[in-house]
């Protein structure tokens, strides 16, 4: 039986046996009926031989039949500190991170102060240890305050603690300054990710260019605003060899340039948010602020090619884009209102919609989710493998949910799934072999 206490397994010393469980990790492939024993914080062992009573000395979960599977590994999360946190906070956000079974997140620099020094990264390190229930990791600023201009300390921020570095939710329009960039965060093997947009194109948009936009009467976003940042940075990344990785892409055209970079051999990846997976700009309606997004939302067909782009591997990860905006920012005119929307808590069952209509298999989902963020990121998680960290989702893959806001642990509410019917979601989070969330009926 699962502790209900975090802090009795916290100091409990007895390993945790995870037994009748549908075992899978998309790093190895691996889809098989077991256990899994997790013991000082790591998986100690797994496999058919795990069962009711076979470690004698272990407490023991009974998993139903349900599925274990690596920890989700979130690239992109407003986490609000320092600066924002009427919007969120690390705890919140963190909350948030469990309750969807992610068990490590990328907190982005764009918070008052931008975190573009090392004092700044090391205040979200000490703050995720004192406040967080999940692993939090800084991402910090590519140039100082993120304008674009003035290259920040990229090597002595990557000493402090930074993860990666990005310029938050705005390009660099600098081609020089891009270029020296990707070059010296090369000498530390850095991950530099980059917003795809051509601020001149589009300046005053507020959603994707065409007949719907046209008939709402709203400025539109060319998706070539997109396209055209990116292959001017895939050109960058051949003259410097930098690892680049676009943050979002959301249209057709993005990811033919994706993935003929990849067919050269660049050392190039992309991700997609969960929105532009599973919502079209047609969500829109009646000028609904919550689906207002950065990125916007695009037409069906390029929704589609994000699918088949996951589904082929050619977008290696998928984010929650995590934004949360209060009341004030999103109850206004559609014009005026705050880009972003909340995401960690339904990143994983809003991405089961995919695995249930057939469009993408199970183990590519999960791979797009913790194994590939991972890998790129240099972490030992996302993945089921003896002595890897013990950060696991028991997930219901046939649980039907509906989303309401006001259960949500995020700060802000602002989700365009608000009312959705999701099915399948996380039972129990474990972080560090502790069990961090326990759903509860």
């Amino acid at each position: 039986m699962l502790p209900q206490d975090d802090n009795q397994h916290r100091h409990t010393k007895r390993p945790l046996a995870l037994v009748n469980a549908r075992l899978i990790d998309p790093a190895t492939g691996l889809d098989a009926f077991g256990g899994l024993l997790i013991a000082n914080s790591v998986i100690a062992d797994l496999g058919m031989h795990i069962t009711e009573g076979s470690i004698e000395e272990a407490e023991t979960l009974d998993c139903g039949g349900r599925t274990i599977a690596p920890g989700l590994v979130d690239m992109m999360v407003f986490a609000g500190e320092p600066g924002h946190e009427h919007r969120e906070t690390l705890a919140t956000a963190s909350r948030a991170a469990a309750a969807g079974g992610v068990t490590t997140i990328l907190c982005t620099p764009d918070t008052d102060p931008v975190i573009d020094d090392v004092a700044l990264v090391d205040f979200i390190l000490r703050r995720a240890r004192d406040t967080a229930l999940v692993h939090v990791h800084p991402m910090a600023a590519l140039t100082k305050d993120l304008l674009g201009e003035d290259m920040a300390e990229i090597g002595l921020l990557h000493d402090a603690g930074a993860i990666a570095f990005t310029n938050g939710k705005t390009s660099i329009a600098n081609a020089r300054v891009m270029r020296n960039v990707l070059t010296y965060a090369k000498d530390f093997g850095a991950l530099v990710v980059h917003h795809l947009e051509d601020a001149a194109l589009t300046e005053g948009g507020v959603m994707n260019e065409g007949e719907v936009a046209t008939r709402l009467g709203l400025r539109g976003v060319p998706a070539t605003a997109e396209t055209i940042m990116l292959e001017r940075d895939i050109r960058l990344v051949e003259l410097t060899g930098g690892r680049y990785h676009a943050g979002q892409i959301s249209c057709r055209a993005s990811l033919e340039v994706i993935s003929a970079a990849k067919a050269r051999g660049l050392p190039v990846t992309c991700g997609v948010s969960i929105n532009h997976l599973t919502l079209n700009e047609n969500d829109i309606g009646p000028y609904r602020t919550f689906f207002k997004m950065k990125p916007p939302l695009r037409v069906e067909d390029d929704r589609r090619a994000m699918v088949e782009g996951v589904a082929s591997g050619d977008i290696d990860v998928i984010v929650s884009a995590h934004d949360p905006c209060g009341a004030g920012g999103k109850r206004r005119p559609f014009a005026e209102a705050a880009d972003g929307a909340v995401g960690l808590e339904t990143l994983l069952g809003a991405a089961l919609r995919l695995y249930h209509n057939g469009e993408v298999t199970l183990h590519r989902l999960l791979e797009a989710l913790s194994a590939n963020p991972a890998r790129l990121l240099g972490l030992h998680s996302g993945r089921l493998a003896k002595g890897a960290p013990a950060d696991l989702v028991l997930i219901d893959l046939e649980m039907p949910w509906t989303v309401e806001p006001d259960q949500l642990c995020s700060k802000s509410k602002n989700t365009p799934f608000d009312g959705a019917r999701l099915e399948g979601r996380p039972l129990v989070t474990f972080v560090a072999g502790r069990p961090v969330y326990h759903y509860a009926a």
